[in-house]
């Protein structure tokens, strides 16, 4: 694992040893999820970004599914209750 080391002014420091003090060594998992959130939500913003400057047409065209497994499982609705006994029952 990679180790960084930042610095910290006064204020996020008492604020980050009130939330996640050092004794009960839950800082360092506190710090990691926190760069986790930021990081996927700076992805998130990058996506929607690139989406907005170019939108998915609004009906598809026999060219946009070029590459598409019909027979993809994870492709297929997820089983009802109801479909999944008649699928388990053969029916």
């Amino acid at each position: 694992m990679k180790q960084v080391l930042i610095a910290l002014d006064d204020r996020t420091a008492r604020e980050l040893e009130r939330v996640a003090p050092a004794k009960k060594r839950m800082r360092a998992e506190f710090i990691r999820l926190a760069i986790r959130h930021a990081l996927d939500r700076a992805l998130d913003r990058a996506t929607e970004a690139a989406y907005g400057a170019t939108p998915l047409p609004s009906v598809l065209e026999v060219g946009d599914l070029t590459g598409w497994d019909p027979d993809n499982a994870l492709a297929r609705p997820a089983l009802t209750e109801r479909r999944r006994a008649r699928a388990k029952s053969g029916a």
